[in-house]
């Protein structure tokens, strides 16, 4: 599969930050500006499969680059933006927005976004491992087959995919998750959640324990 390459126009500079680390360790290429020029001034110069663009820039908004880049650029694009009024999304798709997110991020939809949105423009497959855990209202699928969880061990597994890859202690899963009374209720119901996702739940290979902090969540 080749290496996608994705541009991110965003002024807010912790923002784009943690945008970047996100692709990356989801193995994309990246690169990110802060304003409206440079933004065209990179898509003008170089080729990338995807554009994820702020809307309210400190020289220019964002609809002044798609409706700068939309006639001689075909790149889906991917509007991340806090407003979430329906004139301006209305507003952004009319100027060629492919998609459009509202902030606070939610980094996993987002990736599943561009994946879905690539796939669409492109003859690009989805890697096999985002579609090895999914939650669809309210069940979660594993390997596509819906998992027999407790509400509580819904609400556990999804912040933890919401959450990959990062360290998450049991203090944090606790003021996340308010029915959670007790770290050894935790762990308790942590065992269970690896019973049904692992293939040896001595040794998970999904939900893994971080000795003295608290537990990582990947695949």
């Amino acid at each position: 599969m080749k290496k996608i390459k994705i541009l991110i126009v965003e002024d807010d500079e912790t923002t784009s930050l943690l945008l970047q680390k996100f692709l990356a360790d989801c193995g994309f290429m990246v690169d990110a500006v802060y304003t409206t020029i440079d933004g065209i001034s990179y898509l003008k110069n170089s080729r990338y499969d995807m554009l994820l663009l702020d809307i309210n820039l400190p020289d220019f908004d964002g609809f002044d680059l798609l409706s700068n880049i939309k006639k001689t650029i075909a790149i889906p694009t991917i509007v991340i933006s806090a407003y979430s009024d329906t004139d301006t999304i209305v507003k952004a798709f009319k100027y060629g927005a492919s998609d459009y997110v509202t902030k606070p991020i939610k980094f996993r939809e987002l990736e599943a976004r561009i994946w879905a949105l690539l796939s669409r423009h492109e003859n690009i497959s989805l890697p096999e491992d985002t579609l090895l855990f999914q939650i669809e209202k309210n069940q979660i699928l594993f390997k596509e087959s819906a998992l027999a969880l407790t509400a509580l061990e819904f609400d556990i597994l999804s912040f933890f995919i919401n959450h990959r890859d990062q360290t998450i202690s049991r203090e944090r899963l606790s003021s996340s998750i308010s029915s959670i009374k007790s770290h050894r209720l935790l762990d308790n119901h942590i065992k269970n959640i690896r019973k049904k996702i692992e293939e040896d739940s001595s040794k998970p290979s999904y939900l893994k324990t971080e000795y003295g902090v608290g537990y990582r969540f990947t695949y």
